[in-house]
């Protein structure tokens, strides 16, 4: 481990004492969003389904503690049922593979976790629109619904689980469709000052861009503050494996945007073009994510440029930990609070958010000097 500030210890030790508790609880189950303090628990197919095991294998990486590791593998076996059922997967398989099964495989080397996430990115893979060159978002939910022609800025973390079948089994293809995706969302998400949209539509049979949707932002034309740490992320992790420059760049762009609209404690608001008439709820888990990204980002740049991600990182992970940490109140099952989910729906509003906690755990490994990604 390198040298790094005091509080990053009290909070590791507190995320250890929180998670061994919970986790008697909440055991090899699926938790999304808490309702009064406690999280609803979701079935595997949900797209949260990889944050918790996750979450346990960022702390079994340090403690070895086998209770975490034997909950995160019963997680991943109850995915198996999911994984055969054409009708509930779709572009969040990265999510929840990568969290899962690429975890295990590169902390234990297991091979029937290499074959899981194998077929998972073969999964995948099939979702790529040839002419618009995007992976498909999602699946109808209602009869006679098309969302065929729609993809959204979530995906960038999806890619991934790509890039790594592609090194793992030498075979280009999985790297060409993450690729091409990731060129797409350059071209149609990504805007000038490096503000983004969360949905952005195609024609799914000629491939030509028809336009963005606001999905869970406030509007077509705001700035949702979630899908801003994805991209950012997102990016940072497709340079990572693609070593193209533009991506490194898009990455920098989305994350100068993302700090310049940050309140005095760094944690995000929801949307960051709100009108004044519009509730500013925060967001600690776009404030979790981007912190993550931002690491990344730290690595990636030369070292002149390193301090500036570095540095804005640690003051959100602090500022979570301080301002919005649930370290003492049994009440609270999660780990971090203010999370918005999907505020135009109503869902899920200042609540704990499983993928806020997981994002404030790795970041937190990440400033304690672990540099192995599960992404």
């Amino acid at each position: 481990m390198t040298a790094h500030a005091p509080w990053l210890d009290e909070a590791w030790n507190k995320v250890n004492e929180k998670v061994t508790r919970t986790s008697q609880t909440i055991g090899s189950r699926f938790p999304h969003a808490t309702r009064d303090g406690k999280y609803v628990l979701e079935r595997p197919h949900w797209w949260t389904a990889g944050f918790w095991p996750g979450l346990l294998w960022l702390l079994y990486r340090e403690s070895r503690h086998e209770p975490f590791r034997q909950i995160a593998e019963e997680c991943e076996r109850q995915l198996d049922q999911v994984i055969d059922d054409f009708y509930t997967l779709d572009h969040d398989i990265g999510f929840m593979w990568t969290l899962t099964s690429l975890a295990r495989y590169k902390l234990l080397g297991e091979p029937d976790a290499r074959r899981r996430a194998l077929h998972a990115a073969n999964l995948l893979a099939a979702r790529f629109n040839l002419q618009g060159r995007f992976i498909r978002a999602w699946n109808p939910w209602h009869e006679n619904e098309d969302n065929s022609g729609w993809a959204i800025i979530d995906c960038m973390m999806n890619l991934p689980l790509l890039y790594w079948a592609s090194e793992e089994t030498k075979d280009p293809r999985f790297h060409q469709i993450a690729r091409a995706h990731a060129e797409t969302v350059l071209s149609t998400f990504i805007r000038g000052d490096g503000s983004v949209y969360h949905i952005y539509t195609f024609d799914p049979f000629t491939g030509e861009p028809a336009g963005p949707l606001g999905g869970q932002g406030y509007a077509p034309e705001s700035a949702w503050a979630r899908g801003t740490s994805w991209a950012l992320y997102g990016f940072a992790l497709t340079y990572r494996y693609a070593k193209e420059p533009k991506f490194l760049d898009a990455a920098k762009r989305v994350a100068h945007f993302f700090l310049s609209h940050l309140p005095e404690d760094f944690v995000p608001h929801w949307d960051f073009r709100l009108p004044p008439e519009a509730p500013r709820h925060r967001d600690s888990s776009a404030g979790a994510c981007a912190a993550c990204g931002l690491i990344l980002l730290a690595e990636l740049v030369p070292p002149h440029e390193a301090p500036v991600y570095r540095q804005a990182a640690e003051k959100i992970l602090h500022s979570l930990y301080v301002n919005y940490g649930a370290w003492d109140d049994p009440g609270q099952e999660g780990l971090i609070l203010a999370g918005t989910g999907h505020f135009p729906a109503g869902q899920n509003i200042g609540v704990s958010l499983i993928y806020g906690d997981y994002y404030f755990v790795e970041g937190l490994s990440r400033l304690r000097g672990n540099t192995e990604l599960f992404w």
